[in-house]
């Protein structure tokens, strides 16, 4: 967020076909970017990303549409934005491997419990339009 990029990313998203069905924006507290990153629990980059995670404000949303996982993860680029490539929100927004800029789930398994983190079922407004 500190690089006003909101909107510009989330054209990125809609340009591709996916489509923006919940969103918001909030500034999580330790304990809650801990409890979303628990399964990197013990890495090495685990506190640096908690900490990056929690020094502001950050936006969170769903995307719907066909293999949508797959292809945010296209969008997005490479984890590490030296391999991302060019036109990747990774390539055009990261700082490093920790301030990678954008988090995508890794899995449709991943998405549902990412979701389910910031969002009831009641914040989803599928897009039939």
């Amino acid at each position: 967020m500190a690089k006003n990029a909101i909107g510009v990313i989330y054209a990125r998203f809609e340009s591709a076909g996916l489509k923006i069905v919940a969103a918001k924006m909030v500034h999580l507290t330790r304990e809650q970017a801990e409890g979303f990153y628990a399964e990197h629990r013990g890495r090495p980059f685990f506190d640096g990303l908690v900490t990056f995670m929690t020094s502001g404000p950050i936006m969170v949303q769903v995307l719907e549409g066909n293999d949508a996982v797959r292809r945010n993860r296209e969008i997005m680029g490479a984890t590490n934005p030296e391999n991302a490539l060019a036109g990747t929100l990774r390539a055009d927004y990261a700082d490093s491997l920790t301030e990678n800029a954008v988090h995508g789930s890794d899995s449709p398994a991943s998405a549902e419990r990412e979701i389910a983190y910031f969002f009831s079922a009641g914040d989803l407004c599928p897009r039939t339009r």
